[in-house]
C-alpha cells in the first residue's frame, strides 16, 4: 500500500484494509457438549447451571461457565472466563490448560474439542 507522506495522519482505503466479517457472540453451548458421549465422559450440571465434563479416566476436563467461572485468587468470580479445557499430563509429558472468554463463539470451542477428541485414543 503506497503511503502519501504529504498528508498528515494515517490514510488508507477500505479496499486496502480488506475488511471482514468475523464470527462473534457466544452461540450455543450444546454444539460443544453434545460431542461427549455418556459412555466415555461424565456430565455434571451444578447449582449455578455450570456444566462440567470429564473423561472416565479423569485426565480430560471441560468446564462451561455461562456467567463466568467462580473462584480465583480471592475466591471472587473470574467473570471473563467461560470455558476451561484441561488435559492432565503424564510423568514424562506435561499436560495443558486452555481458557476462553464467555463470549467466545461455541463453534470455535467445538472445533478445539473435536481436534482434542480426534487425537485421543484408548490405551
Amino acid at each position: 500500500m503506497p503511503l502519501d507522506a504529504t498528508q498528515p495522519g494515517f490514510a488508507t482505503t477500505v479496499a486496502a484494509l480488506r475488511l471482514r466479517s468475523w464470527k462473534l457472540g457466544a452461540g450455543h453451548a450444546m454444539e460443544v457438549i453434545d460431542q461427549f458421549s455418556e459412555t466415555d465422559f461424565t456430565h455434571i450440571v451444578d447449582d449455578r447451571a455450570d456444566v462440567h465434563v470429564s473423561s472416565r479416566d479423569g485426565r480430560f476436563y471441560l468446564g462451561y461457565f455461562p456467567n463466568g467461572r467462580p473462584g480465583g485468587a480471592d475466591e471472587d468470580w473470574v467473570t471473563g472466563e467461560g470455558w476451561v479445557i484441561a488435559v492432565t499430563g503424564t510423568a514424562n509429558i506435561p499436560g495443558y490448560r486452555m481458557s476462553f472468554a464467555t463470549e467466545t463463539p461455541a463453534e470455535i470451542i467445538a472445533a478445539v474439542v473435536a481436534q482434542i477428541l480426534a487425537t485421543s485414543r484408548p490405551l
